[in-house]
């Protein structure tokens, strides 16, 4: 079960979860075989531009996570599986993080080309997934270097603020605030690696009522202050 529907698996399907608090009542027959492969959300986001195919597939899967692979792309996902395990105790190496992104990164494009082909035939039209779909259309455009606020993108979109959070946490799993965000900071480095850019003008082109709220965003979303993260840039 997951979102409340029963979902039967067979040979070659693959399931994508999002979001595990949704499954439960899991059975198997005695002759079921599985491999698995679990990453931290946040980590194989961070891997991704953010204009990606991920933020409608995932959106996608949030509705039916089942994925009906070909022989052919069953074997890609279970060599993509096998490389990932057989180098996760290479914790050693300097690149480490690294080298398991890259990894991780190979395995989700296979994904999304299974998925995209699954898609192509299945079409999407009542009202959740419109809105769904124009939200992200906004924010690939992005308005998001200047526009922060879910009241602003409600009101571009002819709904409430409740609606339009709400509608996308059921959708998706996660807040219009997170997708926001996920658009926003590919920008935000950008201008901090411009070094022509000073952080008042980077603050001022990104709309930043202040200096200091500046800072702070750039703290949270990329672990460190805008001078910090440019410091890290420079070579050692």
């Amino acid at each position: 079960m997951f979102n409340e529907k029963c979902y039967h698996i067979v040979k070659n399907d693959l399931v994508v979860i999002p979001n595990p608090t949704k499954m439960k009542n899991l059975a198997a027959q005695a002759d079921l075989q599985v491999e698995w492969f679990a990453a931290d959300y946040k980590f194989l986001q961070s891997l991704l531009p953010a204009n990606n195919y991920s933020i409608g597939g995932s959106i996608s899967l949030s509705q039916d996570p089942v994925i009906k692979l070909s022989d052919e792309h069953a074997q890609h996902l279970l060599d993509d599986f096998h490389r990932l395990r057989d180098r996760m105790d290479d914790h050693h190496l300097q690149f480490y993080r690294e080298l398991m992104g890259s990894l991780c990164l190979t395995m989700m494009y296979d994904i999304f080309e299974a998925h995209a082909q699954q898609e192509s035939t299945d079409l999407h039209t009542d009202r959740t997934a419109y809105i769904v779909k124009q939200l992200m259309d906004l924010l690939a455009t992005g308005i998001s270097r200047t526009e922060r606020s879910v009241n602003y993108y409600a009101e571009r979109l002819n709904v409430s603020p409740k609606y339009l959070s709400a509608t996308i946490k059921r959708v998706t799993g996660h807040s219009v605030t997170s997708y926001i965000d996920r658009h926003t900071i590919p920008i935000l480095k950008d201008y901090l690696n411009d070094e022509r850019l000073s952080l008042t003008q980077i603050a001022d082109h990104m709309n930043f009522t202040s200096l200091s709220y500046f800072s702070r965003y750039c703290t949270k979303h990329l672990g460190q202050s805008p001078s910090e993260y440019r410091q890290s840039l420079q070579p050692k």
